[in-house]
């Protein structure tokens, strides 16, 4: 099978700009491919995920990627698919965003020198030294109106006034967007011999109008293929939670609430998700298919998922981590955490507050803990809950109904964890512990 064929197979080829001939001509010898990552925030997204997969999947290949940085871009903002304006960053906030952004990516892409060395570009590095007069004069003068004016990014905001009242639509800055992409797909092609441009769906008119930049300008000839944007079945974006989006960052999303989205996937998207985003092969991927459609109450496909993704976005440790909080969430023993990382693993469970004095001395009775958790109404009921041995402090069965909580008995800085039955969670904080 072809790389092309594959990557088709997979779900991530929805348009390219030459059907016929793009599989041969990637076949050929080995090409160098670019993707552009917008730097709103100074981490990636579920969002960005796909860009990523798909120049690793190149260069595995054997082509060279080139992930570029819209440091000059990213201070006007896409249009694509957008309703409104995006807010304009600053230079500094640009600059930690690119800085963010980049230690994700080294974890997807091999920038060791080599055939297939992989790069990362900031465009403000060739697009910040342009004068507007030039710029206008050297690129603006092969850039026909009509045909931007046709563009559906352009198109979908022409003539949409805003809601306050004032001229809306689309700026002249957020028009100027095109010329800036179009180029940095010209520049690439002068400076790496860059011939192929990769994107989502919604970046097909920009990727169509750097091919006709490059023609226009140095009669090149090059090539653009779009995947499909990452969606459910039900058309909506993946990677939007209650809380947000979901982050390639550990510090934005944890690695356990990374891998808990994954584990709940939909049946319905989990099988795209496992040919797009994983590296798993053919056979392994039909294999979960053909068990997900005999029992899918197992979730096989959905803990292989979370596990591949997880591995790959936060490495095996990450993964660990994960794994680890998942089985405390499902009753194993608690120890030697932070309260971060517990609060991360029991974020939707009740909690209270309570002063650091009650743990001193002989410490806190655990009937009268049960009870200030919401665990037990009155004491006689936490009573039983313990004799009958479904009471636990940091998922331990308490033997007793002398046992008392003391600062010994915290599972991190400052918090134990209660539980009653089998799955009702609640955490006691203590000030100053």
């Amino acid at each position: 099978m072809s790389f092309l064929t594959d990557l088709r197979w997979r779900g991530l080829v929805h348009q390219t700009t030459d059907d016929a001939g793009l599989d041969a001509w990637l076949e050929a010898k080995p090409r160098t491919v670019y993707a552009g990552f917008d730097p709103t925030a100074d981490s990636l997204h579920v969002g960005s995920l796909l860009g990523l997969i798909v120049l690793r999947r190149f260069q595995q290949a054997g082509h060279a990627p080139i992930a570029v940085v819209g440091g000059a871009t990213g201070m006007i903002g896409d249009p694509s698919g957008k309703s409104a304006e995006r807010n304009l960053l600053s230079k500094d906030q640009l600059a930690a965003n690119i800085e963010g952004m980049a230690a994700q990516m080294r974890r997807f892409l091999d920038f060791e020198p080599g055939s297939c060395q992989a790069r990362l570009l900031n465009n403000h590095d060739w697009t910040g030294p342009w004068s507007y007069l030039d710029f206008l004069r050297d690129v603006g003068k092969n850039f026909p109106v009509n045909v931007m004016l046709a563009k559906d990014s352009v198109k979908s905001r022409l003539g949409r006034g805003d809601d306050d009242g004032a001229s809306g639509g689309m700026s002249y800055t957020e028009f100027s967007y095109m010329l800036l992409q179009a180029y940095d797909f010209v520049h690439l092609h002068q400076s790496y011999g860059c011939e192929l441009q990769a994107g989502g769906s919604d970046q097909w008119g920009n990727i169509t109008a750097g091919i006709d930049l490059a023609r226009r300008m140095h009669g090149a000839q090059l090539y653009g293929l779009t995947w499909p944007l990452l969606t459910k079945s039900d058309g909506s974006k993946m990677g939007k939670t209650e809380s947000g989006a979901v982050w390639l960052s550990a510090e934005r999303t944890s690695p356990y609430q990374f891998f808990q989205y994954w584990v709940n996937v939909d049946d319905a998207d989990v099988g795209g998700c496992l040919r797009m985003l994983t590296e798993l092969s053919h056979d392994e991927i039909e294999s979960l298919d053909a068990e997900r459609a005999e029992d899918a109450a197992a979730r096989a496909s959905q803990k292989r998922l979370a596990e591949e993704l997880t591995r790959l976005v936060h490495g095996a440790e990450g993964l660990a981590a994960a794994e680890r909080a998942t089985q405390i969430f499902f009753g194993a023993e608690i120890s030697d955490l932070s309260d971060a990382q517990l609060g991360q693993i029991f974020a939707d469970v009740p909690s209270k507050q309570l002063p650091a004095t009650m743990l001193a001395g002989e410490g806190l009775p655990i009937a009268d803990a049960l009870v200030e958790a919401g665990l037990a109404k009155s004491k006689g009921e936490a009573r039983r809950a313990v004799e009958q041995g479904g009471a636990y402090l940091n998922n331990r069965r308490i033997a007793g109904l002398d046992a008392r909580i003391t600062a010994a008995d915290l599972a991190s800085e400052t918090v134990a964890v209660l539980r009653s039955g089998k799955k009702r969670y609640a955490l006691l904080k203590f000030d100053g512990a």
